[in-house]
Formats: C-alpha cells, sequence, structure tokens
C-alpha cells in the first residue's frame, strides 16, 4: 500500500501538502522532522512533516519528497499542538507560524546549478551558438545558477537551452538545497608529538636560539600548560606571547606545533561555578510565594502584583530553583531584550551555566544552538531566558513558565503574522505542558487583574519595596504656568532643572524619559508653514540631528536636511516638538560636566548595544540617561535619585481607548526606576494638564481606582476585558479599490454582526510604504462564541476574493488587537 506524508510549508498558504514516500521511508519518517520537497514547477522547499498516513490527496497527483534533512523530529508533537492552536486563534496559517518559530538556518533554499560534466570528451563542433557560449562559460567557471545562464545568452527562457546541453551530456544539473547552520570551530594548539620528550624539548629551545619570537611562543605555551589543564587556544597563546598569527603559522609550518579544532558553542558562560546562594525572602515576599503555591496546587495561571523594586526577581528564582531540582525546565519570557542583558547577569550568580539565552539580537548559528540544546534538555538549557520568540522552542518537560512585566505591549506582535501575544500564546504552552504558570507586573493589564478579581487567576501581591524602601516622592510641574512666567530652559522647568543640580551634587544619577526618538518630530516653514513629508507614507518626517537628515519612522526613507522650504523657497525652517535627541543636546548645555547617555532604538540596534548603554550606566560612567519607553522597563540601576518625564500629554492624548491605562502604566514603571536603595527617590512630571484623574492617580500610586474607571469605561464602550476585539486591515495600492473593498467587507460584516461592526475608518496614518490602509473593528461578546465568529469572517472573505477587482487587497486579521 502506498505511504504519504502531510508536509508544513513555511508560506501562507491554508493547507498542508501531501508527498508519496516509500515503505522504506515511512519506517523512519516522523512527524516534526524535516525533508526538502519539490514545490510549484522548480523550486525547492524545505517543510516540517505534520504526519504519515496511506491516504493518497483527492485534487492532485502526490510528488516525491526531494530527500530527508534530518535523523530525528526537530520538533515536538507538543510545539506542532501548540503552532496549530496559533494559527487558528489568530487566524493566520501554520506556515507562517513555522516561519516565525524556526530558526532561519532550518529553511533551507534551493538553486538550481548547472555544472560541467567531466566524464564525456565534447565535440565543440556539434554545439550550436548559444549552448557554445554556456559550455565555454563553464571552462572559466565551475558553476552557473540558471539567472546566470540567463544572462549569458540573453534570453530569458534557458529551460530548451539547457534541456539540449543535457541530452548532449555536455552537462548535468544540480537541485542543491544549502544547510546554512555551520558549527563553529575554534583553533587549538598543542606541542608536536616528535618534541614531547624533554631532551627533543632541549633540542628544541637551542634550535631556536636565533628565533627569540618563536622560542617566545614555546615557552609561553608551556606557561599556559602549567596554568591550567585545558586545552590552549591560538587567541590565548597570541595575547600571552605578545606575538603575531604568522609566528605561530609558522611554527605549525615546521611541525613543531600541531593545531586541531574543537566545535563549541556560539553562545556560553564564562563566570564562577553557580554556587551563589539566593537571598533569604522578606516577610512580604514569603507570604507572595506561599499565595502563589497554593494556586499553583489549584493549577491555576497566578498573578503576582508587586510594587516597583519589591523584589519580584528573588521569588522568580525560588519558584526556578525548586523547578530545575525536580529536573524540569523553566521559560522565563520578558517584553524587552533590554531587560535580559541585565537579568542575566544576576540570573547566573545563581544558575551559573544551566541558563540558556534566545532573542532576536542573536544571530542564525546561535539560536540553532539554543535549540538543539533544548531538544535534547542538555544541562545547559534548564532556564531559557528570552524575548516573545523563546517561546517556539523544542520544550520536552517544561514545568515553569514565567512572563515578566506581563502588562507590556511588547509581547504582542504586529507584523509579520502571526500576530500572537506572547503572554497568551505562553499561557497555553504551559497548559499543554501542565505546568505552573506566572504573571508578574507591578501595574498588571486590566485584562490580568479582571481575571485575578473575577478568580479565575490565582493572586499573590508584594505591597512593600524591598528593604522597606520608601516609593518615590512625585510632583507634577505645570508647564503651562512655568512658560507663561517664562521659567523655561529650553524644555525643562526650573524645578526639574534644580532637582537636576542637587541630584548631580550628591553624586547620584538621573533618567529622563521622552517617549519620541530623534531631533525633533516636525520641521516647518516660518513663512508658508510647509513640512516635508515622506513620500512613501503620510506622515511627516522626522529631523534626526546627528545624522543631519530627516527619516520617516514607518518605512526608513530619508533625506539630507533641505536649506530651503520646498514649497516656497524660504530659508527660514524651524523645528517642531523634541525628542530624546534634542533633551541630549539641551541637557549637555545646562550641565557641561555631566555625561549624558541616550538610550532609543537609533543608539541600541548592533547586537550589543543594549548592553554597552546599560553597563556604563550600572557602573556610573554615566551621570543623566536620556530615553524613549526603553528605560521604563523592569531595568535595576541602583544609584538612580531622580526621574524626569519631559511630557505626559503626548501618552495621554492618543486615538487608543488603551491610552489612559499604558500612561499610568508607563508613567508608573518609570517612576520605579527612582530611589531603589536607601535614599528615597524623587520623580518629576511636567504636564500641560496636572489636574488629570490618570495623573493623579499615578502620584498617589492609586492603581485600584485606574483599574475601576477603566474597566466601568470599557462595560459602557464593549471594550476587552468583558469584550474581545478582532482588528481587520485593508492594505491596497489603489485608494479607490481599498474604499470600495473595504466598504463591501463592512457591509457584509454588518449582515451578520449587527452594531458590533465599527468602521471601516482610515488610521491616523492612512498610508505606509505607497499602499493605503483602512480598519475595521469587530467586538465580540463574551455570551458569542470566538470560533464560530471568526469562522463567518472567514466565510466572508472567501466570497470577498472570489471577486476579481478585490483580488488584490490584502486582509490582515489582528485577533485580541491592542
Amino acid at each position: 500500500m502506498a505511504n504519504f506524508i502531510n508536509v508544513i510549508l513555511p508560506i501562507p498558504l491554508e493547507l498542508s501538502f501531501t508527498y508519496s514516500i516509500t515503505e522504506e521511508e515511512a519506517k523512519i519518517l516522523q512527524p516534526g522532522m524535516r525533508v526538502a520537497v519539490p514545490f510549484g514547477k522548480s523550486k525547492i522547499y524545505t517543510g516540517i512533516i505534520f504526519s504519515v498516513h496511506q491516504n493518497p490527496p483527492e485534487a492532485y497527483e502526490a510528488k516525491e519528497i526531494h530527500e530527508i534533512l534530518d535523523d530525528y523530529p526537530i520538533v515536538n508533537a507538543n510545539q506542532l499542538k501548540h503552532w496549530e492552536w496559533i494559527a487558528t486563534y489568530y487566524m493566520c496559517t501554520l506556515g507562517e507560524v513555522v516561519r516565525s518559530a524556526l530558526p532561519g538556518a532550518f529553511l533551507l533554499e534551493s538553486e538550481t546549478l548547472v555544472l560541467r560534466n567531466t566524464e564525456y570528451e565534447i565535440d565543440e563542433s556539434e554545439l550550436l551558438d548559444d549552448e557554445f557560449l554556456v559550455f565555454e562559460a563553464l571552462q572559466h567557471q565551475s558553476i552557473l545558477k540558471v539567472h546566470e545562464v540567463s544572462a549569458i545568452v540573453e534570453r530569458k527562457n534557458v529551460l530548451p537551452i539547457l534541456q539540449r546541453l543535457l541530452e548532449k551530456k555536455v552537462i548535468v544539473l544540480k537541485e542543491e538545497v544549502y544547510e546554512q547552520y555551520k558549527p563553529k570551530l575554534v583553533r587549538y594548539v598543542k606541542l608536536g608529538e616528535e618534541h614531547a620528550s624533554d631532551e627533543k624539548l632541549e633540542e628544541l629551545l637551542n634550535s631556536l636560539t636565533r628565533a627569540p619570537k618563536q622560542s617566545q611562543v614555546v615557552l609561553s605555551l608551556f606557561q599556559l600548560q602549567a596554568k591550567s589543564q585545558k586545552p590552549i587556544k591560538v587567541s590565548e597563546l597570541e595575547k600571552s606571547s605578545n606575538t603575531s598569527k604568522a609566528i605561530i603559522k609558522t611554527l605549525v609550518d615546521k611541525g613543531i606545533l600541531e593545531e586541531y579544532f574543537i566545535k563549541t558553542d556560539r553562545v556560553s558562560y564564562d563566570g564562577e561555578s553557580d554556587n551563589s546562594e539566593t537571598k533569604d525572602l522578606n516577610e512580604f515576599q514569603e507570604a507572595a510565594l506561599v499565595d502563589i503555591k497554593s494556586a499553583f496546587g489549584e493549577n491555576k495561571v497566578t498573578l503576582l502584583k508587586g510594587v516597583t523594586s519589591s523584589g519580584k526577581t528573588e521569588v522568580y528564582v525560588k519558584l526556578i530553583e525548586e523547578c530545575l531540582d525536580k529536573g524540569l525546565q523553566a521559560l522565563y519570557l520578558l517584553p524587552e531584550i533590554a531587560l535580559t542583558t541585565q537579568l542575566i547577569s544576576r540570573l547566573q550568580e545563581y544558575f551559573g551555566e544551566k541558563i540558556a539565552i534566545y532573542h532576536s539580537k542573536y544571530n542564525v548559528q546561535e539560536r540553532v544552538e539554543v535549540w538543539q540544546n533544548v531538544l535534547q534538555s542538555k544541562p545547559k538549557a534548564q532556564l531559557i531566558i528570552g524575548a516573545r520568540s523563546a517561546m517556539y522552542l523544542p520544550f520536552s518537560k517544561l514545568g515553569l513558565v514565567i512572563v515578566d512585566e506581563e502588562h507590556e505591549s511588547s509581547f504582542k506582535q504586529f507584523d509579520p503574522a502571526p500576530r500572537y501575544h506572547a503572554r497568551d500564546a505562553a499561557i497555553v504552552l504551559g497548559h499543554l505542558h501542565k505546568a505552573n504558570i506566572l504573571l508578574g507586573s507591578a501595574t498588571p493589564s486590566v485584562e490580568t487583574y479582571h481575571n485575578a478579581q473575577t478568580g479565575k487567576y490565582g493572586y499573590a501581591e508584594i505591597t512593600r519595596r524591598y528593604g522597606n524602601v520608601l516609593m518615590p516622592e512625585m510632583e507634577l510641574v505645570d508647564i503651562k504656568e512655568e512658560s507663561r512666567k517664562r521659567k523655561m530652559k529650553g524644555h525643562f522647568s526650573e524645578r526639574l532643572f534644580l532637582e537636576m543640580e542637587e541630584t548631580l551634587k550628591d553624586g547620584a544619577q538621573i533618567i529622563l524619559f521622552q517617549n519620541r526618538r530623534g531631533f525633533a518630530p516636525l520641521m516647518e516653514c516660518l513663512t508658508c508653514g510647509h513640512s516635508p513629508q515622506c513620500p512613501n507614507c503620510d506622515v511627516s518626517l522626522t529631523y534626526h540631528q546627528y545624522r543631519n537628515q530627516l527619516r520617516c519612522h514607518y518605512c526608513g526613507h530619508h533625506t539630507a536636511l533641505p536649506e530651503s522650504c520646498f514649497a516656497c523657497g524660504s530659508s527660514e525652517l524651524d523645528t517642531k516638538g523634541f525628542g530624546t535627541e534634542q533633551i541630549e543636546k539641551e541637557v549637555t548645555a545646562l550641565f557641561p560636566d555631566a555625561k549624558v547617555g541616550r538610550m532609543d532604538l537609533d543608539t541600541t540596534r548592533g547586537k550589543h548595544g543594549y548592553e554597552k548603554i546599560i553597563t556604563a550606566f550600572e557602573q556610573q560612567e554615566l551621570d543623566i540617561l536620556v530615553g524613549t519607553q526603553m528605560v521604563t522597563k523592569g531595568l535595576d540601576f541602583r544609584n538612580v535619585n531622580l526621574v524626569g518625564v519631559m511630557n505626559a500629554d503626548s501618552l495621554l492624548n492618543f486615538p487608543d481607548y488603551r491610552a489612559h491605562e499604558r500612561t499610568y502604566q508607563l508613567l508608573t514603571q518609570v517612576s520605579g526606576r527612582a530611589g531603589r536603595t536607601k535614599k528615597r527617590g524623587r520623580v518629576v512630571i511636567q504636564t500641560y494638564n496636572p489636574y488629570h484623574q490618570i495623573l493623579k492617580q499615578v502620584t498617589n500610586s492609586d492603581y485600584e481606582g485606574m483599574y475601576k474607571e477603566q474597566l466601568y469605561e470599557r462595560e459602557q464602550f464593549k471594550y476587552p476585558p468583558l469584550n474581545r476585539i478582532i482588528k481587520i486591515t485593508f492594505k491596497h495600492k489603489n485608494y479607490n479599490v481599498l474604499n470600495e473593498a473595504a466598504d463591501w467587507f463592512s457591509g457584509a460584516l454588518r449582515s451578520n454582526f449587527g452594531g458590533t461592526v465599527l468602521g471601516p475608518e482610515y488610521p491616523p496614518v492612512a498610508r505606509i510604504r505607497n499602499q493605503y490602509l483602512k480598519h475595521i473593528v469587530i467586538k465580540v461578546q463574551k455570551v458569542h462564541s470566538l470560533a464560530q465568529t471568526k469562522a463567518n469572517i472567514r466565510r466572508i472573505e472567501k466570497s470577498f476574493k472570489s471577486v476579481a477587482m478585490y483580488r488584490g487587497v490584502r486582509v490582515i486579521y489582528n485577533v485580541d488587537h491592542i
């Protein structure tokens, strides 16, 4: 009987594809293994086997697979179940989840290669002109790709020529799949075996008297071997002997030294062994730990609400320790890579080499290594710390999932699909593994807190800061009043300036928070009022002074700073608004002796960008750190005594139902960076509206008040947590087609769902990368089935796609839109 496999391909198509396999292959193939399969006319893709069965496909004849790429599954059954859930819940395809989940090196690319056939003597006179051109090119180049052959003969369709050359046995074709991952090999050296005895060694040193540098290398090798029994790296020997690679190479060529290679992991831990004792918990942490364990006993997801600097991390450490002692794996998710860099050094003191780190700033090779370590449950991958993508790793015995700063919007992926929320997906992952799940935050999201209040989640709380340090003293400064009295120094109120002066005098550090990067969000002509716009997006260009250019933060378009207005030619140009770059410049002018650093997307682009800035600030090489949201996230700086919020109104006046909740969270979190040791910290919040309800709740640390108010408002306007939200975005380059398509779709939705459909409406930025956008929001009440609603939307989409004019319109779903 024929055997078949269903394969998930990393392309956005709804169905998996069936391929035929032989009896022998059926015995070795298992779900989760990779196979290279032909797809379309000439492409080869890497697919993941979803199932092995004996049912032939009805619609098409099954092709044979190209080759088997693995000896064992690299994706386990729980992962496949979890990925299916993500695809179903977030309304995307399984192929999109696979592309997002697997490190790029596992998804191999195909190229058809043309090689010269060396086994036959070729009579050149028999070749036609175009055939001879290809043959001649292969004399000079051993391999040609199809598009290169096309360029040589200046024809688009070269398949007939290649076919003729194949028949004449001039060429051979090789459909090659490149394996991208290469293990990292480190060069080591040792003394050649013939010089191992003492007599031979003496002879050697005598013979090298005329080559002092070579002699120095041999002596340094001995000293290093005497100090440690470990193999000696070439780089280490070069450094200790103070010589060059060329001299070591000469010794290797002479046979005096032997070089060899050892495969090493790219991600390794260099610190001491894990002998550090975990800190004792105080009474408040102990009480929280008891509450967490009793909720775990009832198999409940648990929320730990602890004020900033209350020592939540120490509670996590105790739970991780218990989990690892049982021989289980633990997953610790963080919203920002910046946080992982700081937390790793803290956790390595306790857990040493048991930690593996996984996030997008790691390169492909490093991610493959972590994947393999987790898959094989190696000792060095017992605790996995990472950003949202770490949730995709192949856990086999997961015992604990911790989602720290669970309220953070960075846990939500916006582009490309799957547009998942890592917190919710991690909860499902925990349930699949029957693991304990803990969510931690000082300012939980309204949904999570609502679940805790209604008894769906367990709840634990820490109300005091660690070491009984007082919460920071907060002060609201009315910059409208200060501007009227002409007391502002640039963008700094007199109050904030004096506080900064005093803090610097005391030798303490300052954080300044401004939620915009760049120098100024707008450049305006003072004569005609024109401001330069991005040609690809409906948004004005942001001025970046350090590059002296205008940049678009949506598509990356940039242009040199204009000397005169594009519209009227006037040279009177001025900037409006301010970003982190301008604050940095002003601070440097106001406090010339202070060392100022900046932390935003522009300064943290490199792999170690975060690390450098955080380390410099921790080691007090910087006095003032200016930053965007990145500085608000759970970072722990011991010497910060003052936090300044440059403009709280830019957060409040945002067209989003979560704006007030977000403002409360951001301001509370950024305030929590102040005064984390003995001395009480201070926070100065500058605003044009000091009587705003949210700002008062922040200064009084009134989370309950904020929660009740937000819950009441959302009940009135049918928003989460009492309703679910699905946002549908339409994208097309033609404005009119988009309008018609969105109206058609919304009409069909209204006939299905009635008044709970909002839109279609243009977003604040209605064109990005030359594509127009329009949104529809569907509010799904809790009494209605979410699965049924999604099925209805999919049905409408099918009819929508059958209209020829709308086929080019892209429909993007965002479930539980944030």
